[in-house]
C-alpha cells in the first residue's frame, strides 16, 4: 500500500528556530491519527507544509508521492487552527464558495450536517457565536469528498456537548480509504476514534504508533501517556 503523507528529513525553520527538525514519517491510507504534541512541537506546520501553504527548508514532505502543489489541492481538505472565511458571507454563500473552488464539494452532506446543528444558511458567519462558526468550518472541511483530511485543533472552541457531535461528524464523512490527520490538546476526547498516535517533540517524531498496540504495551490509555511523556 502506498503512503498518502510522507516526510523525509523535513526541516522548517523560522530564523534560527527549527520548528521541524528532521521529521521522518509516514501515513498510510484509511486511517485516524492524532497528531499530539505541546506548543510549539511543530503541529500546525506540519500540517501548513502537508497543505502547501509553507515550503520546507530542508528535506520533503509528500502528499500520495507528489511535492505539495496544485495537484495535491485535490487530494487534501484542510482545516486552519484560526478562522479562515470570509466572515461578512451567509452560510448558503459559503457553500456556493466552496462548490466553486473544490469539485468534489458534497452540498447535500453539507446541508444535511447544517440542518442537524441547526444552522440556518442566511444567517452571515459573523453573526454566529465562536463555537458555532467553528463548527460551520468543520463542516465545510468535510463535506469534501478529499483523501487526506487535516484538521487542526478542530474541537479547540466547542463546547463538550458538541464534542461528540463532531467526532461523529469525522468518522461518518469521510471515505474508508482516506485518512483523517487530528491535531490537539483534547486527548481524551478524541482517543476513542484514533487508529494511531504520532507525538510530536520539538520537531520529531517521538512515537508513532497504532492505538491499540499502546495500551497493550503500555496499560495506558493515550492521554495518560501523553501526560507522562511531556510533563512540565
Amino acid at each position: 500500500m502506498s503512503s498518502l503523507l510522507t516526510c523525509k528529513g523535513l526541516v522548517k525553520s523560522y530564523d534560527k528556530v527549527h520548528a521541524l527538525d528532521g521529521l521522518d514519517l509516514t501515513i498510510q491510507p484509511g486511517r485516524i491519527v492524532g497528531l499530539l504534541g505541546p506548543n510549539g512541537s511543530g503541529k500546525s506546520t506540519l500540517m501548513k507544509l502537508a497543505n502547501g501553504l509553507l515550503t520546507p527548508t530542508a528535506g520533503e514532505v509528500l502528499i500520495d508521492g507528489m511535492v505539495p502543489g496544485q495537484e495535491t489541492h485535490s487530494l487534501v481538505s484542510y482545516l486552519p487552527d484560526r478562522p479562515s472565511l470570509p466572515q461578512w458571507m451567509t452560510i448558503r454563500q459559503l457553500q456556493d464558495f466552496y462548490a466553486d473552488f473544490f469539485p468534489d464539494f458534497d452540498r447535500t452532506r453539507c446541508r444535511e450536517m447544517l440542518d442537524r446543528l441547526e444552522i440556518p444558511s442566511h444567517r452571515k458567519l459573523k453573526d454566529l457565536s465562536k463555537g458555532n462558526r467553528e463548527k460551520v468550518q468543520l463542516v465545510l472541511t468535510m463535506s469534501r469528498q478529499a483523501r487526506l483530511y487535516l484538521l487542526d485543533e478542530p474541537m479547540g472552541g466547542v463546547d463538550p456537548a458538541a464534542r461528540d457531535f463532531i467526532l461523529e461528524t469525522i468518522l461518518k464523512n469521510y471515505d474508508p480509504e482516506a485518512t483523517v490527520v487530528i491535531a490537539t490538546h483534547l486527548i481524551a476526547d478524541v482517543e476513542k476514534v484514533l487508529d494511531e498516535v504520532i507525538f510530536l517533540d520539538r520537531g520529531k517524531a517521538a512515537l508513532h504508533t497504532a492505538v491499540d498496540d499502546l495500551r497493550a504495551e503500555t496499560g495506558k490509555s493515550v492521554d495518560a501517556l501523553f501526560r507522562e511523556v511531556f510533563q512540565c
